[in-house]
């Protein structure tokens, strides 16, 4: 499945990561791009109607929020998690880039 980027602060976040994190999370992307809807715990996880987080194990544990529209993977937005909870900026964040895209 054709992988996106709805901006280029996903890639401006994962350029910024340190070596080993970069590597785990381009792996993850590939997971993604391979098996797409197929995908699930540990790697994906749904997070509401049509949002989905792809996550990255490691020292630092990374999420990126992404989305399925018009057959393709749109990655939303990315953090690094430093609690249990989802912080809601991020939610925001993700949600006016997927209400963005879906009124497109």
């Amino acid at each position: 499945m054709n992988l996106q980027l709805i901006d280029n602060s996903v890639a401006k976040f994962i350029n910024r990561l340190e070596k080993s994190l970069y590597a785990k999370t381009l792996r993850s992307i590939d997971l993604l791009e391979r098996f797409a809807y197929k995908l699930c715990l540990p790697h994906s996880k749904k997070v509401a109607k049509n949002l989905f987080e792809l996550r990255v194990r490691g020292k630092k544990e990374i999420r990126i929020f992404y989305t399925f529209h018009k057959r393709q993977i749109f990655l939303l937005h990315c953090f690094i998690k430093k609690s249990q909870k989802i912080p809601q900026r991020d939610i925001k964040t993700t949600l006016q880039k997927l209400k963005y895209l879906t009124n497109k």
